[in-house]
């Protein structure tokens, strides 16, 4: 089998795996993922898209993941083991796509504006 490479994204955290027929071992920038998310919701999140599709213990995944926070991160892994696992059998896509696996969720940082104090909040108006 050839190595599936896809790209997950979250809030500014990129993640590119590369997935292929293995024993399960989860490589995060080089560390287990036991070491990379240390708690047991973010590990829970990484390997959602294997728990739901039946799909543990098959393969190896090695992850670059970099910008955002560790939410963010975890969050993009999970997108583009979703991705893959879907490209492995279009059958998984039904089990994934109720689950919101699919789905990049699009909130961000609403970036500054000129002439604002931040975002959204505004100066102070003076009538004089």
């Amino acid at each position: 089998m050839e190595v599936i490479h896809k790209i997950g994204r979250r809030k500014t955290a990129v993640a590119r795996i590369y997935l292929k027929e293995g024993s399960g071992k989860v490589t995060i920038n080089k560390k287990d993922l036991n070491v990379y998310f240390p708690t047991a919701t973010l590990q829970y999140k990484v390997n959602q898209p294997f728990a739901l599709t039946g799909n543990e213990d098959k393969y190896d995944v090695n992850v670059n993941v970099y910008g955002g926070g560790i939410t963010g991160q975890a969050e993009a892994v999970r997108l583009a083991i979703s991705r893959a696992v879907c490209e492995l059998d279009q059958e998984n896509r039904a089990i994934l796509k109720p689950e919101g696996l699919l789905t990049r969720d699009p909130r961000m940082v609403e970036r500054k504006k000129f002439g604002q104090k931040k975002a959204r909040k505004k100066f102070q108006f003076s009538k004089r």
